[in-house]
């Protein structure tokens, strides 16, 4: 039985993105150690060089990363927890700043949704409170967000 031939870090990496966005950061992270066993062997592979021509024809978006990872987080996530994977993923901090506002437009109200799903009535005493504050914040909601949907104090919005 013949072995398959080791594929390539250019298939690699267009594999890696068939199946979902990539910052070029996380592919670059993904992909190193396969490119340092390249280089030991006869072929000579340069991530950067790599990362660029896929940047260049379109495959590699941090954009499309952010915009990605924003859809899918949103309904569940505050902002806090959604900055930070951002901040992990390697996502520059200019991106970061287009995508706080409508992060922060949408949280109470991504808050209550979550709140709602959750537990979907007030807390009748303070061991209560304290649960419920506790699940929002480990979700990533400021205090003041939180506190706004255990008051449901709809008139602040």
């Amino acid at each position: 039985m013949r072995k398959r031939p080791e594929p390539t870090l250019r298939t690699r990496a267009l594999h890696c993105l068939a199946r979902r966005e990539y910052s070029r950061a996380e592919l670059a992270a993904k992909l190193r150690p396969y490119a340092l066993k390249q280089e030991e062997s006869a072929e000579k592979a340069d991530l950067d060089q790599l990362l660029d021509d896929l940047a260049e024809s379109g495959y590699l978006s941090d954009e499309r990363a952010v915009t990605q990872l924003l859809h899918a987080r949103r309904p569940r996530f505050g902002s806090q927890r959604i900055l930070h994977e951002l901040h992990q993923k390697g996502i520059s901090h200019e991106l970061i700043e287009q995508a706080m506002p409508s992060l922060i437009e949408t949280e109470l109200e991504t808050a209550r949704g979550v709140w709602q799903k959750k537990f979907g009535e007030l807390p009748r005493d303070t061991k209560e409170k304290a649960r419920q504050m506790r699940f929002l914040q480990s979700r990533g909601f400021s205090m003041d967000v939180i506190l706004k949907v255990l008051k449901h104090d709809r008139l602040e919005d």
